[in-house]
């Protein structure tokens, strides 16, 4: 993939986020009888500006993209002639004030909702909960999972799907609890597995929690027969065809699909002898995998999807679809579980608990958000939804300068009956700028370590 693919979905996701959040806040301003003088995409530099409306609000697309702002009538920013006062945004009832503040941040939440919504109420295809062969001494080894086993529950609450599945891993290894696991075999054996999850520390920049617990997607022993060829990808260049199966890729005989994918994966950029049969000719052919970066490593790939195998794509695949009201439901609710859960990682980051290399900056976020737009729209949808959280949650963090930190402001003006005075507000502008600098440095100090390593 080029800089391209990853940096025009980022940018995508970025303004739809960006957009729903403002209009958040522009749209309860109104209600409210605020006037808005400007609805800004972006800081800085304004690069175009359309004026519209009766009040002539300025519609504009500033140069730094992360982040955007809408300019209410303020007396603190400018003066006020008589006749508007009462449409500024200082003169408003503390509670006008707080909903139009928090109005940002839910319309996000808002937003997660309704994509969830209609992923759920119009079919999502997902990946069944079906447990390969664990690693030798891995606790999931220990807890006797085997290869091919379909997990059913987890605490007794239902599991459909492998991301549900690691979900309930995460949240229950961040509390150091103890699992009991339901499973199905092939021959229709249930099982209970239980795993011990107080000694397990979570890390998510190397493995996500199932991973390290053993626990990994199952993959049927395919044969490595070539289904649909890219037209401009190595395979196809080399001369290969659909329905070749690959015997032999240099002195390693290969029998798997899984085989042909590790290989090829590890060859990027370096000339591979494959020997295939076609019919009931033998070929030998060589060919070089191209390099492409995923999840921030260099792997190969020849340009070549799987040949349909009977039977396999019911055992790996299940389609989840909910009615119009159970969807809405789900939606809330995994809204709702994963908000909580960002609080709760960073909660435990700050207290030391979780590692503070999982917190990430604007170059995974765009790596992340190519990888999704590649899978298919689906996943971007759930991408888009999970960074759309991550935005409210920020939003609401008591910091000054972030919509939380003025929310703040006012729950300390109704206690204390009176505004907070300026010059605390300008000591905890200054506070929340230099909080946010060094959180985004380490975001980025994260990112380029990621880099580094990979």
């Amino acid at each position: 993939m080029s800089l391209l693919d990853y940096v025009l979905p980022f940018l995508a996701a970025l303004g739809v986020l960006i957009i729903v959040h403002e209009f958040g806040h522009y749209i309860i301003a109104r209600l409210c009888g605020v006037k808005v003088l400007r609805f800004s995409l972006g800081f800085g530099k304004v690069l175009f500006v359309r004026r519209l409306g009766a009040d002539q609000t300025e519609w504009a697309l500033s140069v730094f993209p992360l982040g955007g702002y809408v300019k209410m009538l303020d007396e603190r920013e400018a003066p006020v002639p008589a006749e508007e006062l009462h449409r500024a945004f200082n003169r408003q009832s503390v509670w006008r004030r707080i909903a139009i503040v928090a109005a940002g941040p839910l319309a996000n939440f808002v937003l997660a909702i309704v994509l969830y919504w209609g992923l759920y109420a119009g079919g999502v295809e997902e990946l069944r909960a079906r447990i390969g062969e664990p690693p030798a001494e891995s606790l999931a080894a220990q807890a006797g999972f085997q290869d091919g086993e379909l997990v059913r529950s987890v605490n007794g609450d239902e599991v459909r799907t492998w991301t549900d599945f690691r979900w309930h891993l995460l949240n229950d290894a961040l509390d150091k609890r103890s699992v009991t696991i339901e499973t199905i075999n092939g021959q229709n054996e249930i099982a209970f597995r239980k795993l011990d999850l107080s000694g397990v520390d979570v890390d998510q920049t190397q493995n996500d929690a199932a991973s390290q617990l053993g626990l990994r997607l199952y993959r049927p022993r395919l044969p490595a027969v070539l289904g649909q060829l890219s037209a401009d990808g190595a395979a196809a260049t080399a001369g290969l065809q659909s329905g070749d199966r690959v015997v032999r890729i240099g002195d390693k005989a290969v029998e798997t699909w899984s085989e042909l994918v590790a290989s090829v994966r590890d060859a990027a950029g370096h000339t591979l002898e494959v020997e295939v049969l076609r019919g009931n000719e033998t070929r030998v052919v060589q060919l070089v995998p191209k390099a492409v970066e995923e999840n921030g490593r260099t792997i190969g790939r020849i340009g070549v999807a799987m040949a349909d195998a009977e039977g396999q794509h019911d055992l790996m695949f299940v389609t989840v679809r909910y009615g119009a009201l159970d969807a809405l439901t789900k939606g809330i609710n995994q809204t709702w579980e994963t908000a909580t859960m960002s609080l709760s990682v960073l909660g435990r980051m700050i207290v030391g608990e979780v590692s503070v290399k999982n917190l990430s900056g604007p170059v995974t976020i765009a790596d992340f958000a190519g990888q999704s737009a590649r899978m298919g729209w689906a996943h971007y949808i759930k991408f888009l939804a999970l960074i759309s959280i991550s935005l409210g949650v920020l939003n609401l963090l008591p910091v000054p300068v972030l919509d939380g930190g003025h929310l703040l402001y006012y729950v300390i003006e109704i206690i204390k009956g009176g505004p907070v005075s300026e010059r605390v507000m300008e000591i905890g502008q200054q506070i929340g700028m230099a909080l946010l600098a060094a959180l985004m440095a380490f975001a980025f100090y994260n990112d380029i370590n990621r880099l580094v390593a990979s």
